[in-house]
Formats: C-alpha cells, sequence, structure tokens
C-alpha cells in the first residue's frame, strides 16, 4: 500500500503539535521517524493510524482519501512503548489471535517461527503476567508482525530492552521488514537504530519535518544544523567560524583550508563548522588540525571511550576507539582532518560535507 499525508497538520487548543507537512513512506522499506522526546512522532502515528484526525490536510491510502475512517475500519498494526497484551491468553494465543481471525492456516508453526526469530519460544504457554517487561514487549512485537497489516507502525518497540537484546533484534526485524510488503514506520531517538534499520528516515523537531529521504544520504547530507544535531549520537561538535579567503576561521589561529561555496546568505561571513565526535581522533595523520583542550569528563562505553574536553573554541566530545584513561583537567590535543568537517552558514543551512567532497 502507498500511504501518503498531504499536507497534514495537527493543533489541539493553541498548540501546535505537527506543523504542516506531506510524507510518503515507501512501501517495501521501513521509514524511520527520528528525533527527541516530544519531535512529534507519537502524533504523527496516530494520524496514520486514524487514531486522531489531523486539523488539516489528507491521509491517503493508495490515492483514496481515509482521514475520517476511524482505525476500526483499517488494516493496521501498531506497537507503542508500552506493551499492550490480552492478559487471559498465554503467548502462544496472543500471538496467533490476528492469524485465527483471518482463517490462517499451520498457525502453530508461524507462531512458532515469529516466536523463535523474537527469542521468546520457550514462553509460549505462559500467561503475559508471567513475563518481564522485556518479553512482554516482544510478544506484542510478534502478534502485529502476525497480523502482516499493510501498514505496521511500531513506536519505540526495542526502548523496554536490555542493550544487548536491542541489538540483536534491530538487524534481525530489518530482515524481518525486508521480506514482507508491509510499509512500515518505526519510531525512535537513536540515531543509530535509523542508520541499522537502513531505508529511509524522516527527522522531526518539535512538530516540523526537516528533512527526508534515504537514510544514509539524510545522515550523510544533513540539510541544517537542526537535522545534523537530531541525526548524531553523540552529539556533533559545532564551533563558530567566519568565512575567509582561504576556508574557515576558527577562534585563535586554527584555519580550515576549505572552499567554501557561496551560499543564500553570502552577506554574512558567519558560519558553524561541524564536527562528529567519531571524527576527532588522539593521534595525528597527515594534515590533521588539532584542537587543544581541557578534559572535563571522560566515560568508557564498551570499546570505545567518550571524551569531553572544554576549549577556546567551546566544548568538545570525542568517540575515541579503545579504553583511554585520562586524569581531569589534563591537557590533550583532538586532530581531524579538514575534509571531515561539515560547514553551515549563518541560517543554519548545509554549505559543504564530506559527501560533497567525494564527488558523489
Amino acid at each position: 500500500m502507498q500511504l501518503t499525508l498531504a499536507g497534514i497538520s495537527k493543533k489541539v487548543g493553541v498548540e501546535t503539535w505537527l506543523y504542516e507537512m506531506t510524507l510518503r513512506p515507501q512501501p517495501g522499506a521501513v521509514t524511520v521517524l527520528l528525533g527527541a522526546t516530544q519531535a512529534g512522532k507519537t502524533t504523527l502515528m496516530r494520524v496514520m493510524a486514524g487514531l486522531d484526525a489531523p486539523s488539516s490536510g489528507q491521509v491517503l491510502v493508495d490515492g483514496a482519501d481515509v482521514t475520517g475512517r476511524p482505525v476500526r475500519e483499517r488494516n493496521v498494526a501498531m506497537v507503542y512503548q508500552q506493551f499492550i497484551n490480552y492478559p487471559s491468553l498465554t503467548v502462544r494465543q496472543n500471538i496467533a489471535s490476528p492469524l485465527r481471525l483471518r482463517g490462517e492456516q499451520n498457525i502453530g508453526e508461524r507462531v512458532q517461527a515469529i516466536a523463535d526469530r523474537l527469542h521468546i519460544g520457550m514462553f509460549l504457554d505462559r500467561l503475559p503476567a508471567e513475563l518481564s517487561g522485556g518479553q512482554q514487549q516482544r510478544v506484542a512485537l510478534a502478534r502485529a508482525l502476525a497480523k502482516n497489516a499493510p501498514l505496521m507502525l511500531l513506536d519505540e518497540p526495542l526502548v523496554n530492552l536490555d542493550y544487548k537484546l536491542r541489538e540483536e533484534l534491530r538487524e534481525e526485524l530489518g530482515q524481518l521488514f525486508t521480506a514482507g510488503d508491509s510499509t512500515v514506520v518505526y519510531a525512535t531517538t537513536e540515531p543509530g537504530e535509523a542508520l541499522l534499520l537502513g531505508g529511509y528516515t524522516a527527522v522531526l523537531d518539535h512538530g516540523e519535518l526537516l528533512q527526508y529521504g534515504p537514510a544514509i544520504e539524510v545522515f550523510e547530507l544533513p540539510k541544517s544544523i537542526r537535522v545534523a544535531s537530531a541525526f548524531s549520537d553523540p552529539p556533533m561538535n559545532f564551533i563558530k567560524a567566519s568565512r575567509s579567503a582561504d576556508g574557515a576561521q576558527l577562534t585563535g589561529s586554527v584555519l580550515l583550508p576549505l572552499q567554501l561555496p557561496e551560499s543564500a546568505n553570502a552577506g554574512s561571513a558567519d558560519i558553524t563548522v561541524g564536527i562528529r565526535a567519531s571524527s576527532l581522533r588522539l593521534e595525528p595523520r597527515q594534515d590533521d588540525i588539532a584542537l587543544h583542550g581541557q578534559v572535563e569528563l571522560a566515560e568508557i562505553s564498551g570499546s570505545d571511550t567518550f571524551v569531553h574536553l572544554t576549549s577556546v573554541i567551546g566544548d568538545l566530545v570525542a568517540q575515541v576507539t579503545g579504553v583511554h584513561h585520562f586524569d581531569i583537567g589534563a591537557s590533550v590535543a583532538l586532530y581531524f582532518s579538514p575534509l571531515s568537517a561539515f560547514v553551515f552558514d549563518s541560517a543554519g543551512d548545509l554549505l559543504l560535507a564530506p559527501f560533497h567532497r567525494r564527488g558523489r
């Protein structure tokens, strides 16, 4: 099915929850709604499902206007952060319920296969109340997958799971979604999840649709500082700079030798340089730029160390591979290639990205 949101908006009283936007999730691919809490992801999903009516615009399914049609008249599967299961039915019966409604064949085999993929095959004869919160969430997810609805909406479905299981299920869900025929819309606050699931990403911020396109394209070519900020974890480092004949001049004597294109705001020399935390290193390479600062915090996370510095150009965070120990207040130099820098104009619009310089 082709779902189209045509110029929809949502107001509640005097507050605007969704600003006017048009969005066409791609059939057969995962469309990720990426944004912080209160970005508008759940409100947008409720409009898609028919739980809420938009204040303006139309919701179209294969070209037909379904804006006023209630959710019970639509074939939609939805999974929320807060799991919803039938408490009096076993896990097996919960997962099988949409299959029985359609009179499907080989129900037992299909239930077992879906349960095994979600690591709950051993719990099929238990009641939901006998499971942990994460296990109950997987039951709700399994039931939605079993329904195989043409539109599947998942609102942060893995948020209640432990880290290891979340990582495993992300990859498996991506495969399940790709193998199916459903239009899948998946909401998350995590940029890494958007990239792992692949497909398309819609970046939302305070009810505005900032950018929509293939996930890797939005990641590598964020059209604005707001998109780059939302699609970076840890946060992208944003450094105030000014345009010069030789490139981007940072505070002090740090110059990035870049060829900057003109912009619609050519009258202003103010620009912003963006550097992803993963682009900063502890050891220099040829033609690297050095940024000096003092260690404010060092966090070890898995196989990476996150180093937070204070410096004359502002606060910085680096994501460096390996386990490293730093004394608080110690002087440290971080290095990066000018070719890894993003540059935004005075209005916050993208001027230059590493993606551009690879000639793609």
